[in-house]
Order: structure tokens, then sequence, then C-alpha cells
């Protein structure tokens, strides 16, 4: 039993491995601000909706008031008309009778509709109030979204950074350092020693040129006083 517990949390470890390697905290974030203005958007329809039945109900109520008021004045145009001599007492008073009980029903109705509008405007605000701290939440969730952003662009960099610097080896850096310093140092060496040679053929070639133009020299002096002596001329 104990084995069989130790490889389920062993996959159990393994799958939460792999979800928070599938999650993506901005792709996530994303999806939860699209959900909320889903959300939003159903509440927007829904406030709509219920304003629109309460502005319905306050209108119909306000017609059933007039239906009342008119239904008061015919009662009374009656009776006033019976009075008169106009109509006939017992009609006028039937008529004015079945008036007020219109009269009656409609301002129940209308009474009804008033208290029924009232509560759709009631639910109306309570929706306003809820829409408005849905726009509230959203509104930070994106502001998040934009901080996360920077904050994941910047990891994202310093990591790359960092697993480069922890790729570099410096000890081989520093050999190989080390043996640029040894060759440059080699080449400069050999370059004096070239410049060291050069400087003695140089020299030789100078001594040379030197000994054969002392010699050119002396025999163009006899070749002179052999000449003077021919013409029969005595240097002084």
């Amino acid at each position: 039993m104990n084995l069989f517990r130790r490889l389920f949390k062993v996959g159990e470890a393994e799958a939460h491995n792999v979800v928070n390697k599938l999650e993506d905290p901005i792709k996530m974030t994303e999806q939860g601000i699209r959900d909320l203005k889903r959300d939003l958007q159903g509440a927007m329809t829904g406030l709509a909706e219920v304003k629109g039945v309460a502005v319905r109900l306050n209108k119909e109520a306000d017609d059933a008031k007039r239906q009342v008021a008119e239904y008061e004045r015919k009662a009374m145009l009656l009776l006033q008309r019976a009075q008169d001599g106009q109509l006939d007492v017992a009609q006028a008073e039937r008529l004015a009778t079945e008036a007020l009980t219109q009269k009656e029903q409609v301002s129940e109705r209308a009474a009804n509709m008033a208290r029924d509008a009232q509560q759709q405007q009631a639910m109306a605000n309570q929706l306003q109030e809820k829409i408005q701290m849905l726009k509230s939440t959203i509104q930070t969730h994106e502001n998040e979204l934009v901080t996360l952003r920077a904050r994941a662009k910047t990891a994202a960099s310093t990591k790359k950074i960092n697993q480069q610097l922890a790729q570099v080896d410096s000890s081989s850096t520093i050999a190989m350092l080390e043996r640029m310093k040894n060759k440059v140092e080699e080449d400069e060496a050999l370059a004096q020693a070239y410049g060291e040679v050069a400087n003695i053929d140089n020299s030789v070639d100078s001594e040379i040129d030197r000994a054969l133009a002392g010699s050119e020299t002396s025999s163009a002096q006899d070749r002179l006083a052999e000449l003077k002596a021919k013409m029969g001329i005595n240097n002084p």
C-alpha cells in the first residue's frame, strides 16, 4: 500500500509540474479579463432590460392614474347632468357607480404598477452598482496586466543573460587569454629578433661599401700620379 501511495504522489507531483509549465500568467490574466468583459456585456444587457421594464411600468402607472382621474370626472359629470335634469337620475347614478367601480380597479392597477416600477428601479440601481464595480475590477486587472507584461519581459531578458553568463567557463576563458598573451609575447620577441638581424646585415653592407670606396679612391690617385709622371709634371 505504501508503494502505491508513493507512486500516486509521484504521479500527482508530475501532473502538477506539467500544469505549472502549461500555465502562462499573462495568458491566464488575458483570458480572465475577456471573461469579465463578457460578464460586463451580459450585465449591461440585463440592466438595459430592467430599466426598460421600469420605464414601461412607470408609463403604464401614469396612464392608469390619468384614467382614474378621468373616471372620477365622468362620474361627477353624470351626477351633475342628472341634477340639471339632462339625464335620468337612476341612470346617471348607475353609470356613475360603474365609473367609480372602474376608477377603483384602475387605481389598484396603477398602484401595483407603480410598486413594480419601484422594485424594477431598485434592481436597476443595484445592477448599476455591480456594473461599476465590475468595470473598476476590469480596469484594475488591465493595469496589472500591463505591469505583468513589463515584468515578464524584464524577467525573460534577465533569465537569458544569466543563462548565458552561467554557461561561460571562466577557467577556459582565462586559459585562452594566457595563450593569447604568450602568443603575442612570442610574436613581439620574434619581431625584435628579425629587426636585430636586419640591422646586422645593414652594418656589414655599410662596412663593405666603405672599404670598396676607399680602394677606388686609392686607385684613382695612383692613375693620376702615373699620368703626371708621363707628362713630366712634378707635384709641388
